[in-house]
């Protein structure tokens, strides 16, 4: 097992992507720490799951914009399992219409979950993963911040700051043994494409060269490698994971 014992924090874990990559993390034997805003079913749920597979674990309401739930559910983590070696900063929503529809409150919760929310989460583990000299971060982004989608100004300019992110933490930590990268994910079979109209999903599979969506068993395997000790010469990087959608 790659991560047996290490501890992983997943902000936005209770479902979807963030579910997938926490039970990833579990099954390769880490001890994870759900990180959810609402739904506290979903979390728990993700967290029995857990628990079953013989890992610790316990979920933590915060949200991201709040810096100072962050820090009391960092403190919780390292008096509760000791360290964190493992951060996905995956909490994020999208509310999505043109330029000009979009009201100052709608722009503002995006970049407030999606961008800041991802600093508030580094900034509170990064002096601890400095002090011990090792740590792996992942930012979850999304091809939208490299293509640019009609209706998408907030969620495009937050998912693109992720990549400038990414890359300015990579070079302040690069000597302490923490790696700092992002994927840019494409479109997969989760509940935000679920819930799309059947006409404009098709539009989308087509546009995308291998010819289907992607699976979740296949971006937790990109957040996998890049946690684990093979990935050690790799920092500041974007990988993308959309099937060829953008090349």
């Amino acid at each position: 097992m790659r991560f047996k014992g290490k501890v992983a924090l997943v902000s936005g874990g209770s479902r979807g992507i963030g579910s997938a990559i926490a039970l990833a993390l579990a099954n390769e034997g880490a001890d994870v720490v759900i990180n959810y805003v609402k739904d506290v079913g979903a979390a728990s749920s993700t967290v029995t799951a857990i628990k079953k597979m013989g890992r610790r674990s316990f979920n933590f309401q915060a949200d991201v914009r709040n810096y100072p739930r962050i820090q009391a559910m960092v403190d919780k983590t390292l008096t509760e399992f000791g360290k964190i070696d493992i951060l996905v900063n995956n909490a994020g929503v999208n509310s999505d219409s043109t330029l000009g529809k979009m009201s100052e409150e709608v722009w503002d919760e995006v970049i407030d979950i999606d961008l800041k929310g991802l600093f508030n989460c580094t900034r509170a583990v990064i002096d601890h993963m400095k002090e011990r000299g090792y740590g792996r971060i992942i930012n979850i982004s999304s091809v939208v911040g490299q293509i640019g989608v009609i209706g998408t100004a907030n969620y495009a300019a937050a998912k693109a700051g992720i990549f400038g992110f990414t890359k300015t933490a990579a070079r302040e930590v690069a000597q302490k043994n923490i790696t700092v990268n992002a994927l840019a994910l494409g479109y997969f079979d989760t509940g935000m494409l679920r819930r799309m109209p059947e006409n404009i999903r098709e539009q989308i599979r087509r546009q995308i060269p291998v010819g289907r969506f992607g699976t979740l068993e296949e971006m937790s395997a990109a957040v996998l490698f890049l946690a684990s000790d093979a990935a050690s010469y790799i920092t500041g990087q974007v990988l993308n994971i959309n099937g060829g959608f953008y090349m």
